[in-house]
């Protein structure tokens, strides 16, 4: 009762719209992604589900997030209840907290995390660790975080992460890259 209505997510509406946005064709996007022209028509048309790597790459050939396409992928709601027993995607999971294209994101990480990927986002982000422990290397230094510790980073610090402990979770609140939230600020 009160729960968003279980349905995949579809997220070709959304690459379709960033992509156009952008004023860039399949070619192009295909060209930066590594992946097929025919591949990414078919997410476009949602006849096929990107897996969460090939979704990472689209977003990184759109300058965007796959959290952000996902968020973009389904109508906001009002209210809307993300249970804890909803199904996750593969190891390692990441699981969004909250649905919609809202101004404010929100993701739980379990598992191991992609610790080469360097993440550098327009607007502020905020990590809490609620199980676990993770190394953050952010701006050239290294930080321990372990269970109840958060960390704040300002819109374009970059940063990468990884865990240290096995099923580690990490939850990460962010500003929507959509969203004014900061002004460029020097470098």
């Amino acid at each position: 009762m009160g729960d968003h209505k279980e349905q995949p997510l579809r997220v070709g509406a959304a690459v379709r719209r960033r992509r156009r946005a952008l004023s860039l064709t399949l070619a192009v996007v295909a060209e930066r992604s590594g992946l097929s022209v025919p591949f990414l028509s078919q997410v476009e048309n949602d006849r096929a589900r990107p897996s969460r790597s090939s979704l990472e790459k689209v977003a990184d050939a759109l300058r965007t997030t796959a959290v952000e396409l996902l968020a973009a992928a389904d109508p906001a709601c009002s209210v809307d209840v993300v249970r804890a027993e909803e199904p996750e995607s593969a190891a390692p999971r990441m699981r969004s907290l909250v649905r919609g294209h809202h101004q404010l994101h929100a993701s739980e990480f379990t598992g191991d995390h992609d610790a080469g990927r360097e993440f550098q986002h327009r607007n502020d982000e905020l990590m809490y660790v609620a199980d676990g422990a993770v190394e953050i290397e952010a701006e050239g230094r290294a930080y321990r975080l372990v269970r109840g510790d958060t960390m704040y980073l300002t819109g374009g610090v970059r940063h990468r992460w990884r865990a240290t402990v096995p099923d580690t979770r990490v939850v990460v609140v962010a500003v929507a890259e959509h969203i004014e939230a900061v002004q460029d600020r020097p470098r």
